[in-house]
């Protein structure tokens, strides 16, 4: 067997990398010096009016390093998910067609395999690639060996069944990144709470800037990271959704226009 290109590998290091240039950019030339502005114009008129009463910012909200890395990861992923999205609608469409381009009511017999194979191995190599038209090749040579039909049945069952299990393991890599952005924002959470207690001195002299600020920074990195972390979930599921749609059209598929037609 030809080794194969290791696209979806490929696609992923280069989505990684440009999303991190992409928000770090972000980062250096918009959020952190819109966030260092803020503070400073926020400390001005509290120190002119000392009832002031602060104001909040987006931009400090999210300025930290454990937003951005949240961010990074979090379109990381949407661009893993764009990819298996992508593709699993392409295979969905197959759906619509007829690959086997035989009359509805024609019955299918053992001398009708072998152009039946050719047919299927006559299609793009992407789209042999598929679920559905592998899962057809599988059942049509089974049956041009063994003319059992439930021989085919279980054959056709089998590859989806297989192809549903393979769809289902490689969604642990986007399951991964949706556990990490919380640990990061806990993270955050941790080095905000540490640094704020290393400024309970000054806090007991009456200065509460420090615990304040850096208080804000555990609170903050996990604000973010949960709110980014319940978004990408429910794209994973939407995901999930389409991928199990998938394989359960295509058994009703091989069902209906080939295992029915079947005749010894």
């Amino acid at each position: 067997m030809t080794k194969r290109f290791p696209v979806e590998l490929v696609y992923q290091v280069f989505s990684l990398l440009i999303a991190f240039i992409l928000v770090h950019a972000l980062y250096v030339t918009l959020i952190r010096p819109q966030a260092n502005a803020f503070l400073e114009q926020e400390a001005a008129n509290a120190a002119a009016n000392p009832e002031y009463v602060q104001q909040r910012s987006f931009y400090v909200v999210i300025k930290d390093y454990e937003q951005e890395t949240c961010f990074v990861l979090m379109f990381w992923a949407f661009a893993i998910l764009g990819f298996k999205g992508r593709v699993t609608w392409s295979q969905q469409k197959l759906l619509d067609q007829d690959l086997l381009r035989l009359p509805e009511d024609m019955p299918i017999g053992p001398e009708d395999t072998r152009d039946l194979v050719t047919r299927l191995r006559g299609l793009p190599d992407t789209m042999r690639d598929y679920l559905l038209p592998r899962a057809l090749l599988t059942a049509v040579e089974r049956f041009g060996a063994t003319r059992n039909v439930q021989d085919v049945s279980n054959a056709a069952r089998d590859i989806c069944e297989s192809e549903g299990e393979r769809m289902e393991s490689e969604l642990s890599i986007i399951r991964y990144i949706a556990w990490a952005i919380p640990s990061v924002g806990f993270i955050g959470t941790v080095r905000g709470i540490g640094n704020a207690l290393g400024q309970a001195h000054r806090a007991v002299e009456g200065d509460i800037t420090g615990v304040t600020t850096n208080l804000a920074v555990a609170f903050n990195s996990t604000f973010i990271a949960l709110v980014i972390s319940i978004v990408l979930m429910f794209f994973i599921h939407q995901l999930q959704l389409m991928q199990e749609r998938l394989v359960l059209d295509s058994e009703r598929y091989i069902d209906h226009w080939l295992i029915r037609r079947l005749v010894n």
